[in-house]
């Protein structure tokens, strides 16, 4: 996971993959597909924008309270995973706009600056700027393990800065 997009070895999806009755929004070099309950498909030719609202942001100090409050909770043996925090996706398309609700991947929330560094990058697929292959080639030759959001954000700074 980086900023919003999940990435593995098939696909980009913006949010993280689904195991429910959520949908699933799907980030190709050609196009966005939503895949759930109410599927749809746009060539980035003829989307002309994306929002992503309700991204759970939280301070770096209310994140790292957070941890240490579910890893003391867990040492007690009284800690219950929450569920992800859910997402609205907004396509819009031609005068059309359409929504989908996709799940966070997260673990707590995001920082403020990987969010806007991922809505930066969803503006730059938008106006033909850059395209998700930046991510799926990333993920190719990287190594990625799991990064802090620190990480996070250089990954996405490095996406912003590919031409």
């Amino acid at each position: 996971m980086v900023g919003l997009f999940w990435i593995d070895a098939e696909s980009v999806h913006l949010g993280t993959p689904s195991a429910t009755t959520v949908s699933d929004v799907l980030l190709t070099p050609e196009s966005l597909r939503v895949v759930g309950p109410e599927p749809g498909e746009w060539l980035w030719s003829d989307v002309t924008a994306i929002e992503v609202v309700g991204a759970p942001v939280r301070s770096t100090g209310v994140r790292w309270a957070g941890r240490a409050a579910s890893v003391a909770a867990a040492a007690l043996d009284v800690w219950v995973p929450g569920s992800p925090d859910e997402m609205t996706v907004a396509v819009s398309s031609g005068g059309d706009r359409v929504e989908t609700t996709v799940l966070s991947g997260a673990a707590g929330a995001y920082s403020r600056r990987e969010v806007d560094l991922s809505r930066a990058l969803l503006a730059r697929f938008v106006d033909g700027t850059s395209s998700p292959a930046v991510l799926s080639d990333w993920w190719t030759s990287a190594d990625p393990g799991a990064l802090r959001s620190r990480g996070r954000e250089a990954v996405l700074e490095e996406w912003l800065a590919a031409q």
